[in-house]
């Protein structure tokens, strides 16, 4: 027997048409939804792929900085907590006034932190002085 002559490989005598069926309305409203936030999906892939460099840079960093805190110093944390006491302060004097807000708790955790770390409040200042 041929191929030809089994019932499974015989072809349709027929010409087959390919017919699109029409779009339902669920069809078009997610298409017309599509088209409406393309741009805001162009957008968003640029802004990712334009930070995603500039965030995988930062993972070391945040590495390096959970390493340092697993092994801090002996003091390390109590110091910590007294120089942001000292932010806090600032923040409560500064009550009412803008730029005192801006000004009084980074001034007060500079003099706080500069209580406990003098070498680098001085070089901090030396090199602020230069650049002013």
């Amino acid at each position: 027997m041929k191929g030809n002559e089994l019932s499974l490989y015989s072809v349709p005598k027929g010409q087959s048409k390919y017919v699109e069926e029409p779009r339902t309305q669920l069809e078009e409203s997610i298409s017309q939804l599509q088209n409406h936030c393309e741009p805001y999906t162009s957008w968003c892939q640029e802004t990712y792929s334009q930070t995603k460099p500039k965030m995988q840079s930062l993972v070391p960093l945040g590495l390096d900085s959970y390493e340092y805190l697993q092994h801090a110093p002996p003091g390390f944390f109590p110091r910590l907590g007294v120089i942001g006491f000292a932010g806090l302060f600032g923040l409560l004097l500064a009550r009412g006034s803008k730029v005192k807000k801006l000004v009084y708790p980074p001034g007060f955790m500079g003099l706080a932190a500069s209580i406990y770390y003098p070498q680098q409040a001085i070089a901090f200042v030396q090199v602020g002085g230069e650049k002013l």
